[in-house]
């Protein structure tokens, strides 16, 4: 029996004493008496009959709220199952995506530089070559024939210089100095024949006619050696060195002509300008091409560049070299690492938009030329931030920062904390104030939770690696 219920019970005897005390004493009494009774008597009446009914008012209620708290201790205390997860300090950047198109950074067109029927060219579509592979070839007999003569020319050129400097002029010198010796010889016999003769003249034993042949012997032959003379300096310092150069030219012009058809001889073998990826083929095998036509389409997919068009509030919060992130299409995205490698001077007057390039490593060939990929820069980073999963934090409102966490103590008590939001990016979130590092919050599962509740950690990051440590030394254990 409760405390209550014996309280009620002595209550209860207690008037049921006092009635049969005072009944026998009252029954004997007039009515006059009982009027006339005196005031002390009935002042304790009262009194009596107020603590009864004050007794009986007060005990039900004492009955009913120890009845209440009998239920609520009975009754299990509520454990609701989180998921938690700790406060880390580490860095995050406020993200910025948008769609953006892959170029490849090298591209060429190759096109025919001569006429002629394409050969080795079935379908080169999606195949790769290397720098300087041979790709496709042009029929070329008839440029064969020509190098082949303009290789003899040459060689014809080669032996007339060669003979020009060791026989030509080598000639030409020894004649030159015969006719020298030749005229010199000629105005000394003359000089000395002219000699005897004014001798003879003068001793009256020779006519005048005779001395003046021989005085005009003298001077053609003195003509003739100062001719020879002038020759032969002019051959030593001009017509020799003329010989040289001309055949030096004629050979130059037919090695020239060689070289020319050699080219457009090489022209014939089509060859990759670099390491890539034939894109295109517009023409096959066995057709005939002019020169200018387009044969093929190559790209470089190694190193390729993504242009992404960015609004201009967001382009002015970015710089040259910084870091991008690149995720290419489909059901299964890869991350790719680039860089920002260009920003355009000019903004599209429709959409107000700046158009970036990323340069991207694409060594695995994920990106596809002209196809499409989603490109992610940061505008705002901060190396050392509190940061939790964007689920922990209820906002007061859905764009403001303010808002509230469920911080759990040590006891697996939760207890509301008011908090200011910063950067967000994709699942996780700044938090300015509000929290401190290594401190567990709800990170799933904070919804409705009340100041005081208590939680039991249903999974939590260090749980969870606990649990695989705890698997992974079982499955050692033989």
């Amino acid at each position: 029996m409760t405390s209550s219920s014996l309280l009620y019970k002595n209550a209860i005897n207690l008037v049921l004493l006092g009635v049969s005390r005072r009944a026998p004493a009252l029954q004997y009494l007039t009515s006059h008496e009982q009027i006339s009774m005196p005031i002390c008597i009935r002042k304790y009446t009262v009194i009596f009959l107020l603590a009864f009914f004050m007794t009986f008012a007060a005990i039900p209620g004492s009955l009913f709220a120890e009845e209440e708290h009998e239920s609520a201790a009975s009754e299990p205390v509520p454990i609701v199952k989180v998921t938690l997860i700790k406060i880390e300090r580490k860095p995050i950047a406020e993200e910025v995506s948008t769609l953006g198109t892959v170029f490849p950074s090298k591209q060429a067109v190759i096109s025919a530089k001569i006429p002629g029927q394409l050969q080795g060219a079935a379908l080169l579509s999606n195949k790769s070559f290397n720098d300087h592979d041979l790709i496709a070839t042009l029929e070329s007999r008839d440029l064969q024939a020509q190098r082949d003569e303009a290789a003899a020319a040459l060689k014809e050129a080669l032996i007339t210089a060669r003979g020009v400097s060791i026989g030509t002029i080598p000639q030409a010198e020894a004649q030159a100095e015969k006719d020298l010796a030749d005229a010199r010889a000629t105005v000394a016999n003359a000089s000395a024949t002219y000699g005897r003769r004014q001798t003879l003249f003068d001793l009256g034993g020779l006519p005048g006619k005779d001395l003046d042949a021989s005085r005009l012997e003298l001077i053609t032959a003195q003509n003739n050696l100062r001719l020879v003379e002038k020759n032969s300096r002019l051959r030593q310092t001009a017509l020799n060195a003329n010989d040289r150069e001309i055949s030096e030219a004629r050979v130059s012009q037919a090695r020239h002509h060689l070289e020319t058809l050699e080219s457009q001889l090489s022209y014939a073998e089509i060859r990759a300008p670099f390491s890539g990826v034939i894109t295109e083929q517009f023409q096959f095998d066995g057709e005939f091409v002019v020169a200018g036509t387009r044969l093929f389409t190559i790209a470089d997919l190694q190193d390729v560049i993504v242009k992404a068009p960015f609004a201009d509030t967001v382009v002015a919060k970015i710089h040259l070299d910084d870091p991008a992130t690149v995720l290419t299409a489909g059901t299964a995205e890869e991350e790719l690492t680039g860089r920002i490698s260009l920003i355009s001077r000019s903004t599209d007057p429709l959409n107000r938009t700046i158009e970036v390039w990323i340069a991207v490593k694409n060594e695995n060939g994920k990106l596809r030329a002209n196809g499409a990929a989603k490109v992610v820069v940061a505008t705002r980073r901060v190396d050392e931030a509190l940061v939790a999963p964007l689920s922990a934090i209820l906002r007061d409102e859905p764009t403001s920062n303010n808002g509230k966490v469920i911080v759990v103590d040590d006891k697996l008590i939760a207890h509301e904390r008011k908090v200011v939001s910063g950067i967000q990016s994709g699942a996780s979130i700044q938090i300015v104030s509000g929290v401190k590092e290594g401190e567990m919050v709800v990170g799933e599962g904070s919804y409705s939770l009340v100041e005081g509740t208590k939680v039991q950690t249903g999974s939590s990051t260090e749980e969870k690696s606990d649990d695989e440590a705890a698997e992974q030394s079982e499955k050692k254990k033989p």
